[in-house]
């Protein structure tokens, strides 16, 4: 995988993690009366998995006066048991601070692992993840998709055209009309138009288009779909999306997809952290 090791989240997004789990102290460790005791504190990966966010777990600990040593990086597999994270300071400070951080790398972790796995059962078909993630996470998430080696189909409604039927509801026009307005309008971008069927994907490959995004139709139609464009010796490139997992991307490759669309990741299950405290 390749090493992604920037930050998503600037000090004040961490910061305001942390506020929301500790808006008024930590209770318990307070009434311990631990705090000035040195510690040390080390995650391990639980199971095998694809790493996120440990880059922030460690800033989270550094930012609350912790020294962090990291063993690992987003976008790497780590297997069961490996070392991925060490961090000490005083005792009141790691148990503040340890709760945001597991549960942070967790749920990364579960998304790029997820992606991953579409990934290596797509090659060598690229993999992309939608903007579908879960409100208020989309730097992270994009983090994880890309440290599972998939790229993102849009950030979002800004930078991408990609022209929907329920767009067209509106449009009294030709689709060559259509296609040509938008490339004068934006003739950097490449137009994505999302077709439901192998007649609706010669209509608008004849008519232009970049991309045929076939929504939710199965291997056996897109097959069908590819050699309906090559009989007519249309080449425009097609997006499989809609249901697109890791147990049948192999069967969308097979098809003849040249790219596949997934909001798979975002649902998946968050990878497991073990948290072990030591004496400092």
């Amino acid at each position: 995988m390749t090493k992604i090791d920037y930050l998503s989240l600037s000090d004040a997004e961490l910061a305001q993690l942390l506020q929301d789990d500790v808006p008024c102290g930590d209770l318990t460790t307070e009434s311990s009366g631990i705090g000035g005791q040195a510690a040390r504190l080390e995650f391990r990966a639980r199971q095998d998995m694809v790493v996120c966010a440990i880059e922030e777990a460690a800033r989270l600990f550094a930012l609350s006066g912790a020294t962090v040593e990291l063993h690992a990086h987003s976008g790497q597999s780590a297997s069961k048991n490996e070392l991925m994270l060490e961090a000490r300071g005083d005792a009141q400070v790691l148990h503040r601070v340890w709760k945001t951080a597991q549960v942070l790398v967790e749920w990364a972790s579960g998304i790029s692992t997820a992606t991953a796995a579409i990934v290596k059962a797509a090659a060598p078909i690229a993999v992309a993840c939608t903007r579908k993630n879960v409100p208020g996470t989309k730097a992270m998430s994009a983090k994880a998709v890309r440290s599972g080696g998939a790229t993102m189909h849009r950030l979002g409604l800004s930078e991408t055209l990609l022209l929907f039927a329920e767009h067209r509801l509106y449009l009294d026009e030709a689709p060559a009309a259509t296609v040509a307005r938008f490339k004068h309008a934006e003739p950097e971008k490449k137009l994505v138009v999302e077709v439901a069927n192998t007649e609706d994907a010669i209509i608008w490959a004849q008519a232009g288009a970049d991309v045929l995004q076939l929504e939710k139709l199965s291997p056996e139609v897109l097959a069908d779909c590819r050699i309906a464009l090559g009989r007519a010796g249309l080449h425009a490139m097609l997006a499989a999306a809609g249901g697109v997992r890791a147990d049948n991307a192999s069967a969308y490759v097979s098809a003849g997809a040249d790219l596949l669309v997934t909001s798979a990741p975002y649902t998946a299950p968050p990878k497991d952290v073990q948290v072990t405290f030591c004496a400092g």
